[in-house]
C-alpha cells in the first residue's frame, strides 16, 4: 500500500478570533508552465495576518482566504518551461498570502534560492521582515556611518534585523522596546529607550539633540507625528505599518490613506526632510521584472548578511502548522521576541 501526500492548508474563513481557523485537506497542486511546486519548511506570523483575520489590512482578499505572508520550502515539482536545476533546492518566496500551506504552487520567477547552511527556520525569519528592513534602510533612508537611526519596536520581527543591519552599516542607533528587552539590545550596541516609560520623543531628543538622521516607525496613529519631527534636517521618516490601529474598527484603509496624506503634506514642506510610507510591494503591479530583480538581489544581500553572522535569526517559537491558532495568540500577545514561525 503507497501513502498518498495531501496537501494541508489553514484557511481564514472571516473576521474570526484565532481558534475560528479552520484546516483543509486536498490534493498537492499541479504545477503549470512556469511554475514550481514548493514543499513548505517554515512559513511565518507577522502583523499583516494579525490585521487580516480583523478585516484590517489595505488591499487583503476577499474571506474565504489562505493566510501566509511569506514562506521556506523544497522545490518539489516543475511546470513546462522551468529548468530542472530548481528540483530539490530551497528556495524562498514573497506570497502575501497562500503561505500557510503544506505545498505551494508559485511562479518560479518569484523565487529566491536560499543559500547552503542557512536553515529554513533561519531563513524565514529574513524574508518579509529581511527585505523590508533591507530596503527600508538602503534604497529609503540610505543610511550611511556615523548617522543615528531610530527604531521602533526594536525587538519586532522587523526592527530585530533592521537594527543589526543598521549596526552593520556604521549607525549608532536607538530602538525603543519594553524594559524586559533592553538587555539584549545593549547586548548588540543599541541604545534601548522604553516605549512605556511616557514622554518618549524627549527622551530621545535628549539621546540625539539635533535629532536623529532617520527614524523607522512601524507603529502609526498620532504618534507618527512626533517620528517626523524627531528628524535632524535631511532626515528621513520611513512608516511601514499602522500597529496603533490593530484593533480599531471600520476601514483597514482608512489609517494607511491618512498616513499617506501626512507624508504627502511633509514632503511639500521645504525643510529638506523626508517622509515615505514603505510598502513591499510597490511597483510590481507596473514593473513586475525590475521589482523581481530588486526583490531578487536585496534578499540575497540579506541572506549574505545571515550567512556571515552580521544578523542573527530571531526565532520566538517554532510550532506546528496545525497549532496556527496558538502561534497567532502568541504572536498577537506582545510578550515575545523575533519571529513566530510555523513548521509542518
Amino acid at each position: 500500500m503507497t501513502n498518498t501526500v495531501e496537501r494541508v492548508e489553514v484557511v481564514l474563513p472571516g473576521k474570526v478570533e484565532p481558534e475560528g481557523l479552520q484546516f483543509h485537506r486536498g490534493p498537492v497542486p499541479v504545477p503549470t508552465a512556469g511554475q514550481v511546486v514548493v514543499a513548505m519548511e517554515a512559513t511565518g506570523v507577522s502583523f499583516a495576518e494579525q490585521q487580516m483575520r480583523r478585516g484590517r489590512y489595505y488591499d487583503q482578499p476577499p474571506f474565504p482566504f489562505v493566510p501566509g505572508y511569506d514562506l521556506v520550502g523544497t522545490v518539489q515539482a516543475v511546470g513546462d518551461g522551468v529548468g530542472s536545476a530548481l528540483l530539490g533546492k530551497r528556495v524562498a518566496a514573497l506570497t502575501k498570502t497562500g503561505g500557510w500551506a503544506s505545498h505551494v504552487a508559485l511562479t518560479a520567477a518569484d523565487v529566491v534560492e536560499v543559500p547552503e547552511g542557512v536553515s529554513p527556520v533561519d531563513a524565514e525569519t529574513a524574508v518579509v521582515n529581511g527585505i523590508t528592513a533591507w530596503q527600508m534602510l538602503h534604497r529609503k533612508a540610505r543610511v550611511r556611518a556615523g548617522q543615528t537611526v531610530l527604531v521602533h519596536g526594536a525587538n519586532g520581527g522587523v526592527g530585530s534585523i533592521l537594527v543589526q543591519l543598521a549596526l552593520a552599516a556604521g549607525a549608532h542607533v536607538i530602538g525603543t522596546a519594553s524594559t524586559r528587552h533592553h538587555d539584549a539590545l545593549r547586548a548588540l550596541g543599541v541604545t534601548p529607550v522604553d516605549y512605556r516609560s511616557g514622554n518618549v520623543p524627549a527622551r530621545v531628543r535628549a539621546l540625539a539633540p539635533g535629532g536623529v538622521d532617520a527614524v523607522f516607525d512601524h507603529v502609526g496613529g498620532d504618534g507618527i507625528v512626533d517620528s517626523w519631527r524627531l528628524l535632524a534636517p535631511g532626515g528621513t521618516l520611513v512608516s511601514y505599518g499602522s500597529a496603533a490601529t490593530r484593533d480599531d474598527e471600520g476601514s483597514g484603509a482608512w489609517p494607511v490613506l491618512k498616513l499617506l496624506g501626512r507624508v504627502w503634506v511633509w514632503n511639500a514642506l521645504p525643510n529638506g526632510r523626508r517622509a515615505y510610507f514603505f510598502n513591499v510591494w510597490a511597483g510590481r503591479a507596473y514593473a513586475k521584472d525590475r521589482f523581481r530583480a530588486r526583490l531578487r538581489s536585496d534578499l540575497t544581500q540579506v541572506f549574505t548578511a545571515l550567512q556571515r553572522g552580521e544578523i542573527t535569526a530571531k526565532v520566538a517559537a517554532e510550532i506546528p502548522l496545525a497549532r496556527a491558532a496558538e502561534a497567532m495568540r502568541l504572536a498577537e500577545s506582545g510578550t515575545v521576541a523575533g519571529k513566530v514561525v510555523l513548521v509542518p
